[in-house]
Order: structure tokens, then C-alpha cells, then sequence
């Protein structure tokens, strides 16, 4: 690769190249000579310009590829740019032939597509200089569009995109015709279209002023319409267009170059065009409004989502200062939506625009705004609440009214109320005790606006407030005694109101789950007067028929709740429990049948409901008190669980007799039974697999349960390094939490609080701020597909053949896919369990229909089933631990992937390959490996179908992986076929670009340290893995460049000296630190700023001084295509910019590697850059915000003029008034204080005599350049003080600390001024 490093090519060298080769070879000279341009000296340049020239001309129509097609077009622009202009014009005309060109062949349109991108560097890059050439050119452009398939149209965009940047005000002329190209582009069938047409539409919204005026509600149903059908990229592409034009709309640009715009669009005009996509939908409102008249919804869920995304972007793009103002306005108009009849026609409805509006207040309250904002916005909310309820309270009591009006105001009620109250709890729980003044202060009454909430009619409103007050009780744990003690007196006095016993016991069970995020806990007499009021509440269950229901869901609800406080509480009770469990159970089947024959619809609600509480406490007091889940005690719950087992075998009769009333509760009570034996030891209740079983199987093949598939279990049967092929929908984004309700029906997305009230007192999963259970009829196939899986690997050969016999012979007679899912669903939990228990799955017999039900799963057209699948057909293998039957299911695969055409078919059996090596390793011999390798490779060249070549290439990264050493023989070939492809794959196929990436990944894991030496070999092999990493940096797809940074980071490893950091640093902090990542809250995806602090982290570890150097040069470099960093590194460094990061992501393993980065850079240059790192902690913990009137002792007035304007180390650009930096919240202060003594404790370990005064004193008069940290002693104290007196009790504990180490550390240091005393 010597031979590309010249600024002309080599062109004999070229020739003489293998076809093979020469894209690598012609990529890296592009990639050196853009490098070169920049550094040489324009003489050099000028001097051989023309050869340059005419070899880049001539290469234009050589059909390069996507990547190379780029840098020649940035190269031209570069050159000419740096050199001289004379030829510009030949080059642009021809560009203007070559597009004008009648030829349609496949063969010319590499050349064609070359030809438009060097038109938009051009103009890019030179601007106005080339006079008006650019409307002949944007013409050329605009016909050529009319007849160009995807590649071109995509190209045309970018390409028209990147002439309004270079040309501003000068191409208005164009803009009518661009804007109509664009709008039919903005709907192309083609996604990558609609995005590249979105970046235009962004663009020439810039300087053309009718699309925010006159054409402002076009452009507005034009967005709704592209969402519709869109995929997630679209969404994220056409939001970020949306928001930001109603944002230019609402402050309209001001300044010499903007023309005077005759009518500003108001906030609320704005806001209506948003609320008119919400609600109503895209295209056809009035195909819309007939279909709501007939009662189905309305609303695509696509253009909801997008909507959703809109605000975000709208409000974000303001800014903060403008929602501080404003926040009011969009408080009212966002709770409005979710009030609306069309937003919440059904159930699934209601809770979907419960969570979209749920994410635009945690988008933006919680994430845009400082701590004194959030607490008045918490303030605000609270307002709206107390608003709700006097609502509610009218409506309940005037009686003049009709019922039926006020059922509907307390319906849409009920949904504002679950947005506010949640949006309030998850605000004060991330005040945490900052908030204490706002809770204290009776003024505004929050508490009692929320208490007053669990008292209103609606079940969904009551939990609201009871999570809400879980989240007020994690955030100050002083608080939950006195809570506490108000639920039970309240509960006490208003017993005999249905709605009380319901809100105060749900509170009550909120309260007692907060109690484990709280290491104080609470009095151990309150469990047992919580445990007594239990009792009671069950006792007088009977007494009255109006609110046994609610008494009995109470009582068990509490004594649920009550097992998470452990064995040290539950102990004390556990004899009463267990007879109380024994009371609920019939004691022998005499007594079931009497009462079977006795009873009536409402007892049988009123019993199932208490049956399926007690099996809940159980569940409860098997998973939190372990400690007491004795033999003796499993033994004493045997008789009640059978008991309740030989119940459930009655449900279906009881169910017939008594119709739908019955159906919810039995469905709840299968599911709590399912749950408890599902933790139970399985050889416990043997005697029941009989009578559990055939249940299992009823509830998952009867055709009455078609209706309900167990899709939504597929996901987590997929192994998660599959979740790429699935979608954008299942990897983690900062869009998941709405994304979700795209797919499955919107299964995932529908979860809700009210389907699963003791959902309230469990632990949070990872990423959840609310519970959001499944509806009972998902969730009873959910457990009984767990059960199933937890009980198959204890079942003996025979009744694991017969089980899987039926389960193949009930598929046979089925007419839809869906009992298909839920069987597959179950019987793969079933393996899974098998493997981690190292078990057996038995002979022929049992693998045969066992085989049957994977293959026929395999070729499914769900690709969610296909993919769990290849998943389960390699956990089959493991489970079989026979080689040959290993070797005959890959010879199935061989087979079915030479004969079969169809993409389902190759997609599924090559991803059965990879399967089957992940889990097995180097399952035969080399000749194995040889066959899967070939067959793989042809599949991933199969460039007519991009989903084939993207389940192949990850296949054979799986294959890669998993074949370890054995691979080597291999790894050339696949190297030079994933160089190939990253050079010709066009850029919007990104999933094969992202199977690619992970090729690459592995093979750089495969070579190891061989690819640090200089062996005949290596370098090319070097080369190849570096050109690839350049083209997949280079590529539009955020997920694209993750893989290309995490290759980069592999090779960082392994051949530190062969990764270029002065290129690679700067790079990742444009990505990191570009102000369009928060404020917009889309432009970079969440797993590329992972990958991006992944990657620094360990640069810094080795080298941090480097690393800080390199990310100096971005504050140097002129902003790129008019993008202004949002962080000026040029004052506060990379480590000042990390900092300010910490508060604008959410994610916590984001947060997490952020401080660890911070960790590592403290540690190499803290002692050497010491006043630099204490500056910024400083002004870290400067930043407190004054909450209330009664501030803390204020230490910091005396310094005030010594600080000027340092108030905050976070700079912004002077001229934009609407985007302060967010001040620093308490979790960032906290490690800022840290990080101050972990500062101290370094000085101090490296050279103790940097605390010494007389030291320093005597190093001064020597003129040392070493800074010594008893020089700022005074500093140290100041910043000690200062967190020791804040609102935040974890920072005033964090002060204390750091007032122990000054005390400890400097208690002995002499002050030399005055001798015999010390400095302190």
C-alpha cells in the first residue's frame, strides 16, 4: 500500500493490480491524497494540479464505488479549493454531461451517481464563488430525479442538500423547485430517500422563508404523510425537520441577512398542527374522521410516534430558557392530548398516548432543565393536578348533569392525571432530597394534592398516586414513616369507601417497595401494625358485598408488599401467614366439589380474587425472604398449592357456566399460580405435573387463545447479539420507551400499571421509570410458557415424546401462526432451561418431533420466529450432545441452502450455521468449516437481495467468533470479501453495513497481536482492516460508525501504534460534543455515544495527555458545514466537556462510562494539571441553585469578585440566548467533590511534601514550575464548605468527607508564618 501514498496515482502500478485488489488500493490513495491536500503547500499543489485533475476526472467515469465515489467528489472540491479555479467550470459541465447522459444501464450508473456527488462538493465547498453555474446545475439535478431509481434519487438530495449549504441566500431562486422535488421525495417509497430528503427540506428551511410562513401547514401534513409506514431512521430524520421548522416559525431568525417576515406563527398555532398529526393522523382526514364514526382507531401509530418525536425536537430546539418560560403553555396543551376522545378510543389507545405524552415531558422537563426549573415545572405540574381534581370533584357532584357526561370527564381525566403524577414522581425522584423544601413547603400543598388522588373514582388515577408517593419516599426516606403512618390512620377512618380501601392500600404497598431503595429502613413496629390492619381488612372482607372485592385485593395486596422488607420482619409473622394461606384453600377435594356446586358468579369472582392474592404473597415471600423458604415451610405450602392446582383444572366449567364476568379473574388466577410454581422446586409438587401440565398445554394450544400469540416472548428467546437483524425497535435507543408500541401489535408498548396493581411495590427493571406490566391475557401465556420451560427438563423421555407428539400434531390442525408461537415460545424455554441445568434431551424418540417443531419454526415468514429458531435449533444440538445428529442438522441446512430460493429460506437456515458454532464451537472437522465458510461467502455476495447478504455476514461473524484459531486459513479470504463489499454496497443498504462491521470486529479479534508485526502477510491485512474502518466511519448510518469505532477500538489493542489518533480523538468528540446530540435528542444514536465514551475510555487509560491534545485540535479546526460544538473545549478541555455531558445524558451506563473516562483522565494528570482540575471542580460545585428563600450559609460571596464570570466552566456560543448550558445537577456535583478528594489523596500519595507550605515556599524562590496543593488550601475549604452546606444530602455527605481528608491530611502541615502552630 506503499505504492498509494503519492499525490498522483500510480497508474502502472494500478494496472498491473488484480480486479480484486484495485478498489482497495484506488480507496487508500483517496484516502491519503485528502489527507495530503490539506497538509501540502499550495505550490506543490498548483504544480501538479492538472495531471491531479484529469486522473480524478477519469476515474469519476471508472464506475467507482459508494465510498470512493465520496472522496473523489471531496478531493475535486478540496483541490480546487487550495489550488486554482481554472478548470472548475470543464469539471462542473462535465458532471452536468454525465447526468444528462441517456444511458440507463446498470453499468453507468456508478458513474451517473459519482457525477451528482461531485456537483454537491463542489458547490459545497467553493460556495458563491462559482456565480450562478448552480442553477443550471440544480436543474441538470431536478430532470434527471424524474427518471432516477432510489440510488440516484437518494444521491440527488444529498447532493442538492450540500448546493443550498454552499450557496445560502444565493440559490433562492432554486427553492420552489427544490421544495417540490423534495416533498415527493419526503414520501418515497424508499426510507433512505425520505431521510436524505428530510436533510434537504432541514437545509433549505435555513433560507426559505415560505416554508415557516405560507407553506408552514403543508409542510406540516407533508412531514404527517412521511411518517406513515416509515421506519426508524425516517422517523428520527423527519421529526428533527418538523420541530425545527415549527421552532423557526415560532422565533423567526432575526438578523441583517433575514428578510422581514410579515406574520409570526404563534405558540399555540404551532402547537395545534402538532396536536392535528397526534391525533388525527397523516393522509386522509376525512377517510379518518368516517372511521372514527364507526369506532376504530384513527390514528396511524407511525405518524404518532413521529409526532411524539416532533414535540421533543420542537421544544428542545427552543431551548431551555424557553421552556423555563414557557412551560405552562406546553403543560396544558401536552396533558390536553391525552384528554382527547380520538387519542383514547380504546384501552391500548390510551395507555400508547399515555406514554408518548409521558416521553415528551421526560425529554424535555426531565432533560433539558436545571434543578431550580425542574422544581418549578414540578410546581406547575402539581397546579394541573389540583386543576383535575376539582374537575372530577364537579363532575361527581353536580347532579343536574347527566351520569354519562360525567363518566367521560372522569375518563379523560384519569389519563391526565396518570401522565402528570408520573412525570411529578419521576421528577422528585430525580431532585432527590433538593426537592425536601418544595415537599415541605405548605403553600402549594403537593403533598395533599396527590394524597387527594387516592380517592378519585378511576383505578388507573389511584395507582398514579401511589407510585407517585413511592417516588417521594425514595427521594427523601424521612418521609415514608409519616407517610406511612397518614395511609393507615386514613385507611382506618374511610374503611367503609370502596375507593379508599383501594388508593390508601395502594399507597401503602408503594411505600413498603420504597423501603428497599433505602438503607435505613423503617421501625420494625410498623410491619407488624401494617400486618394487623391486614388481618382486619380481610377479616371484614364479608361483612359487606359492596367492597369485598376491594378489601380482599387490600388485605393480600398488603401482606404482598409487606414480604419485601426480608425475613427480619416476615419471621415474626410467618406462623400466622401460613395459616391465613390454609384458610383461603379449600382443605381437601370434598370441599372443592360443595364448593363448586354452591357458589355464584360473584363469590366466584370475590374468591378467585382472594386466591389469586394469597398465591401472590407467596410469590412475594419466595422471591424476598429466601432465607425463611425452609423445607418445613415448603412443606406446609403443599397442601394449599394443590389445592389450587386441582382449582384451576375447574376453571374451564366455571368459566362455561358463568360467562365473561368470571373470565378476567380466572385468567389472573392461572397466572399467579403459574408464577409461584415457576420458583418452586419442580420435584416439590410432582405429583401435579399431570394435572399442570395438561393446563400448560390447554392454555397454549387451544384454539380459544389463538387470539393471544406469544410474540412478545420471541425477543428474549433471541440471543441479544442477534438483535440487529430484528430492527431498531429492540436495540436500546433514546426513542425505545415509544418506539416499542410499533411492533407486536403494540404488545410491548401497552403495558400499564392498572393490569397488575401488585406490580407497585416490585424493584424496577433496568431503564423503566414507571411499571408498565402486560395485560393479564399476555401475561398467563407469558407464565405459562416459563412454567412450561421450567418444569419440561424434570419430565422423563416417554412424557417429553408424548408432550412433544401432541405439541406437533395440535400445529398440524392449526389454521394461523399463532398457537405455533406460543408452542415454540414454550417448548424453547423448555431447552434453554435443559442447557443451563447441563441436561439431556433423550433419545430419538423425543428429538424427532422436537426437530419437527424448530424446522418448520425456521423457514416462518415472522422473522422474529425464524431468528429464535436458529437460536433454539443450536440449543437443540447442545441439549442432544450427539455429533452426529449435530452434523446432520448442519447437512439439512447445507441442503436446504443449495436447493432453496426464497429469501426466508436462506435467511433462516445460514443463520442456523452461525447458531450452531456460537454454541457448539468447532463442531466438526476443517472440512466443516471449509463448507459452511464457501456457502456463507456466496450468500453474502447475493447483491439482489440485501436481507440475505445481512443474515449471511452475521452468520459468518458468528462463525468467525466462535471458530477461534481454527479460522486463520480463512481469514484472508474473508477479509478481502468484506473490503469488497464495504467498497461497493451502496450506503443505504445499512443493515448489510452493520453485518459487515461485526465480520470485521471478529476477524480483528481472530489476528490478535499478529497484527502489531510486519510479516509478508500483515500489513495487508493491517491495510485491509483499516480501509475498512474508514468506510464505515464515513457511512451515514449511526450504527454503521459504531461498528467502525469499536473495530478501531479492537485494533487500538492489539496495534496501538498502527491507529491514528490525532484523526480518530478529534472524531469522536464531533460526535460526543455536537450541541444537535442533546438539543435535538435524535441526531446520534445512543449506542454510537456508547461506543464513542467506550472507545476514550480506554485511550485514556494508556494515553490520557494524547488524547486531550487531540481533542484540542477540534476547538482549533473551523466549524465544519456551519455545526458550532455546544461545548467550548478550548476553555475547559475534553475532561470540562465530559462534565457537562454527565447532565445531559439519561442513560445510566452512558453516565457510568463518562465518570469512569473522567476517572482515568483525573488519575494521569490531576497532580500535573492540578489548578486546571480544581478550577473545574470548582465551578462544578459553584454551580448550587438557590431553591428557596432560606439559603444556606453562603460561603462563596467573599470570592465573588475573584471569580469574574466563571460561574460555570460550561461556555455557549454568545449569540444564541435560548441555549444556556444546563447547570450542574447534584449527582454531577457529588463526583466533582468526589474527584476533589481523590485529588487530594493522589498529591498526597505521589509527594507528601506538596502539603507542606515551607516545601512550596522554598520550590517558589527555585522558580519550579510544579504546582503544589497546599497553595490552595483556602480553594479546598471553600469548595468543602460549599458542598457541605448545599440542599443535597448526598453532597453535604460527600463535604463532610471531603472536610475529613483537608482535616486529616493538613493537621500536622506547620505554618511557616508562625512557628508552633499548624496551617489550619
Amino acid at each position: 500500500m506503499e505504492q498509494a501514498h503519492g499525490l498522483l496515482l500510480n497508474e502502472e502500478f494500478y494496472s498491473k493490480l488484480s480486479d480484486a485488489k484495485k478498489p482497495a488500493f484506488f480507496f487508500e490513495w483517496l484516502q491519503f491524497l485528502q489527507k495530503l491536500l490539506v497538509a501540502a503547500s499550495k505550490a506543490d499543489i498548483k504544480e501538479k494540479q492538472k495531471p491531479l485533475v484529469e486522473q480524478l476526472t477519469a476515474l469519476l467515469e471508472s464506475s467507482p464505488g459508494p465510498p470512493a465515489r465520496k472522496l473523489i467528489a471531496k478531493n475535486l472540491a478540496l483541490l480546487y479549493s487550495i489550488g486554482d479555479m481554472f478548470s472548475v467550470y470543464q469539471t462542473i459541465d462535465k458532471c452536468n454531461e454525465i447526468i444528462r447522459s441517456k444511458d440507463d444501464s446498470p453499468s453507468y450508473l456508478p458513474t451517473k451517481l459519482t457525477a451528482v456527488a461531485c456537483l454537491g462538493a463542489l458547490y459545497e465547498q467553493l460556495g458563491r464563488v462559482l456565480g450562478n453555474t448552480h442553477a443550471i446545475s440544480v436543474g441538470i439535478l431536478l430532470k434527471a430525479m424524474k427518471s432516477a431509481e432510489s440510488q440516484g434519487r437518494y444521491e440527488i438530495m444529498l447532493s442538492l442538500q450540500k448546493i443550498l449549504l454552499g450557496q445560502g441566500v444565493a440559490a433562492i431562486p432554486c427553492h420552489r423547485d427544490i421544495y417540490k422535488a423534495a416533498r415527493s421525495c419526503l414520501t418515497d417509497r424508499s426510507m433512505a430517500v425520505r431521510c436524505a430528503a428530510a436533510k434537504c427540506l432541514l437545509e433549505l428551511q435555513k433560507e426559505a422563508v415560505f416554508m415557516w410562513t405560507t407553506e408552514l401547514e403543508n409542510v406540516a401534513t407533508l412531514c404527517f404523510k412521511a411518517f406513515e409506514g416509515s421506519n426508524y431512521d425516517v422517523r428520527v430524520s423527519v421529526s428533527k425537520l418538523l420541530g425545527t421548522i415549527l421552532a423557526t416559525a415560532v422565533t423567526p431568525k432575526q438578523g441583517p441577512g433575514a428578510r422581514q417576515v410579515t406574520r409570526k406563527t404563534s405558540l399555540a398555532e404551532a402547537m395545534d398542527l402538532l396536536a392535528s398529526g397526534f391525533l388525527r393522523g397523516g393522509s386522509g382526514f376525512l377517510r379518518a374522521s368516517g372511521e372514527i364514526l364507526k369506532g376504530c382507531s384513527s390514528v396511524n401509530r407511525d405518524v404518532r410516534i413521529g409526532v411524539t418525536q416532533a414535540y421533543v425536537t420542537f421544544v428542545s430546539t427552543l431551548g431551555c430558557q424557553w421552556l423555563e418560560m414557557n412551560f405552562a403553555s406546553l403543560l396544558g396543551h401536552i396533558l390536553e392530548l391525552v384528554s382527547h376522545p380520538k387519542a383514547t378510543q380504546t384501552q391500548i389507545d390510551a395507555i400508547c398516548c399515555r406514554r408518548c405524552v409521558s416521553f415528551i415531558l421526560r425529554a424535555t422537563v426531565g432533560c433539558l432543565l436545571g434543578e431550580k426549573a425542574q422544581i418549578a415545572a414540578a410546581k406547575e405540574i402539581g397546579q394541573a393536578v389540583g386543576k383535575q381534581k376539582r374537575a372530577v370533584d364537579a363532575a361527581l357532584s353536580d347532579s343536574n348533569v347527566e351520569i354519562k357526561v360525567g363518566t367521560m370527564d372522569i375518563s379523560a381525566s384519569q389519563h391526565v392525571l396518570v401522565c402528570a403524577l408520573q412525570e411529578l414522581g419521576s421528577l422528585i425522584q430525580g431532585l432527590d432530597s433538593t426537592a425536601a423544601p418544595l415537599l415541605l413547603d405548605s403553600t402549594t400543598g403537593l403533598l395533599d394534592k396527590v394524597f387527594s388522588m387516592l380517592l378519585h373514582p378511576s383505578l388507573s388515577a389511584r395507582l398514579a398516586a401511589a407510585w407517585c408517593l413511592r417516588c417521594f419516599a425514595v427521594a427523601l426516606p424521612f418521609k415514608i414513616t409519616p407517610l406511612l403512618d397518614r395511609c393507615i390512620e386514613r385507611l382506618n377512618a374511610l374503611r367503609s369507601s370502596p375507593e379508599a380501601v383501594s388508593g390508601y392500600s395502594f399507597a401503602i404497598a408503594a411505600l413498603l417497595g420504597a423501603v428497599q431503595h433505602c438503607p435505613l429502613g423503617i421501625p420494625h413496629g410498623k410491619g407488624k401494625l401494617i400486618m394487623t390492619r391486614a388481618e382486619e381488612i380481610l377479616r371484614s372482607a364479608v361483612q359487606n358485598s359492596r367492597l369485598s372485592v376491594q378489601r380482599t385485593q387490600a388485605g393480600w395486596l398488603l401482606i404482598s408488599a409487606l414480604m419485601t422488607l426480608g425475613p427480619a420482619v416476615i419471621h415474626h409473622h410467618l406462623a400466622k401467614i401460613i395459616l391465613l394461606w390454609k384458610s383461603v384453600f379449600p382443605q381437601s377435594p370434598k370441599d372443592l366439589e360443595t364448593e363448586i356446586n354452591r357458589g355464584d358468579c360473584f363469590t366466584w369472582q370475590v374468591t378467585l380474587e382472594e386466591r389469586a392474592g394469597a398465591l401472590c404473597a407467596m410469590k412475594s415471600f419466595v422471591l424476598h425472604c429466601g432465607d425463611l423458604f425452609s423445607d418445613d415451610v415448603i412443606e406446609r405450602l403443599l397442601p394449599p398449592l394443590k389445592s389450587a392446582v386441582a382449582l384451576s383444572t375447574e376453571l374451564p366449567s366455571l368459566n362455561k357456566s358463568y360467562g365473561a364476568p368470571l373470565k378476567t379473574a380466572s385468567i389472573l388466577y392461572k397466572q399467579r399460580l403459574y408464577e409461584i410454581l415457576a420458583l418452586l422446586p419442580p420435584k416439590t409438587y410432582e405429583g401435579c405435573f399431570n394435572s399442570v401440565l395438561k393446563e400448560l398445554i390447554a392454555d397454549l394450544t387451544l384454539a380459544d387463545n389463538q387470539s393471544v400469540p406469544a410474540t412478545f416472548l420471541l425477543p428474549s428467546l433471541c440471543h441479544q447479539d442477534d438483535a440487529q437483524l430484528l430492527g431498531a425497535w429492540l436495540q436500546e435507543t433514546d426513542h425505545r420507551f415509544i418506539e416499542e408500541q410499533l411492533k407486536l401489535g403494540g404488545i410491548l408498548g401497552g403495558g400499564s400499571l392498572e393490569h397488575d396493581p401488585f406490580s407497585i411495590y416490585e424493584r424496577l427493571a433496568d431503564g423503566e421509570f414507571v411499571p408498565a406490566p402486560l395485560p393479564p391475557v399476555l401475561s398467563v401465556v407469558r407464565a405459562a410458557g416459563e412454567l412450561f420451560g421450567v418444569i419440561f427438563p424434570y419430565l422423563d423421555v416417554n412424557h417429553r415424546a408424548q408432550i412433544l407428539e401432541q405439541f406437533t400434531e395440535s400445529l398440524k390442525h392449526a389454521k394461523g401462526s399463532k398457537q405455533q408461537i406460543n408452542v415454540f415460545a414454550a417448548f424453547c424455554c423448555g431447552l434453554k432451561r435443559l442447557a443451563c441445568m447441563k441436561g439431556s434431551l433423550g433419545p430419538e424418540e423425543v428429538r424427532r418431533p422436537a426437530l419437527t417443531l424448530v424446522m418448520h419454526s425456521l423457514e416462518s415468514a415472522n422473522i422474529l420466529l425464524r431468528c429464535a429458531a436458529a437460536e433454539t435449533l443450536a440449543r437443540l444440538a447442545q441439549v442432544a450432545a450427539d455429533s452426529a445428529f449435530t452434523a446432520r442438522l448442519s447437512q439439512m441446512s447445507f441442503e436446504k441452502l443449495k436447493s432453496a430460493r426464497d429469501v426466508v429460506s436462506r435467511t433462516g437456515h445460514s443463520m442456523a450455521l452461525g447458531s450452531l458454532y456460537r454454541y457448539l464451537g468447532g463442531i466438526g472437522s476443517c472440512q466443516h468449516l471449509n463448507a459452511c465458510v464457501n456457502i456463507l461467502h456466496t450468500l453474502s455476495q447475493d447483491s439482489t437481495s440485501p436481507e440475505v447478504q445481512t443474515w449471511a455476514l452475521h452468520s459468518l461473524s458468528l462463525l468467525i467468533d466462535s471458530s477461534g484459531q481454527m479460522y486463520n486459513t480463512h481469514v484472508e479470504s474473508s477479509l478481502s470479501l468484506v473490503s469488497l463489499l464495504l467498497l461497493s454496497v451502496p450506503p443505504s443498504h445499512s443493515e448489510v453495513h452493520q453485518s459487515l462491521g461485526r465480520c470485521l470486529n471478529a476477524l480483528i479479534t481472530t489476528l490478535g497481536p499478529e497484527l502489531q508485526g510486519n510479516s509478508k502477510a500483515v500489513p495487508l491485512l493491517r491495510t485491509c482492516c483499516l480501509v475498512g474502518c474508514a468506510v464505515m466511519q464515513d457511512n451515514p448510518d449511526c450504527l454503521v460508525q459504531t461498528q467502525a469505532i469499536s473495530c478501531l477500538q479492537q485494533l487500538h489493542m492489539f496495534a496501538p501504534r498502527h491507529v491514528n489518533l490525532s484523526s480518530l480523538v478529534p472524531s469522536l468528540c464531533e460526535i460526543l460534543l455536537d450541541k444537535s446530540v442533546w438539543v435535538n435528542l435524535c441526531s446520534s444514536h445512543l449506542l454510537l455515544r456508547r461506543a464513542v465514551i467506550a472507545c476514550l475510555r480506554q485511550l485514556v487509560q494508556k494515553e490520557a495527555a494524547e488524547v486531550l491534545e487531540y481533542a484540542m485540535v477540534l476547538a482549533k479546526e473551523p466549524n465544519k458545514g456551519g455545526c458550532k460544538l455546544d461545548v467550548n473545549i478550548s476553555e475547559t478541555g475534553l475532561e470540562g466537556a465530559l462534565f457537562s455531558l454527565l447532565d445531559r445524558e439519561s442513560d445510566q451506563q452512558l453516565r457510568r462510562d463518562i465518570r469512569e473516562t473522567l476517572s482515568h483522565i483525573l488519575s494521569s494528570t490531576a497532580v500535573e494539571k492540578l489548578s486546571h482540575w480544581l478550577k473545574l471542580c470548582k465551578d462544578v460545585l459553584s454551580a448550587s441553585a438557590d431553591f428557596t428563600t432560606n439559603t444556606p450559609v453562603d460561603t462563596t460571596q467573599e470570592e465573588e469578585d475573584e471569580r469574574g464570570d466563571d460561574e460555570t466552566i460550561f461556555t455557549t456560543n454568545k449569540d444564541d440566548q435560548f441555549r444556556p448550558a444546563i447547570p450542574p445537577r447534584w449527582p454531577t456535583r457529588v463526583f466533582a467533590a468526589e474527584c476533589v478528594c481523590r485529588i487530594i489523596t493522589q498529591c498526597e500519595k505521589i509527594d507528601a511534601a506538596r502539603l507542606d507550605m515551607a516545601v512550596t515556599q522554598e520550590m517558589k524562590i527555585k522558580r519550579t514550575l510544579s504546582d503544589f496543593l497546599v497553595v490552595h488550601l483556602a480553594d479546598l475549604i471553600r469548595v468543602a464548605f460549599m458542598a457541605a452546606t448545599d440542599h443535597s444530602n448526598a453532597l453535604r455527605l460527600s463535604g463532610l468527607e471531603m472536610l475529613l481528608i483537608i482535616i486529616r491530611k493538613f493537621a500536622h502541615v506547620p505554618e511557616p508564618e508562625f512557628p508552633g502552630h499548624v496551617i489550619l
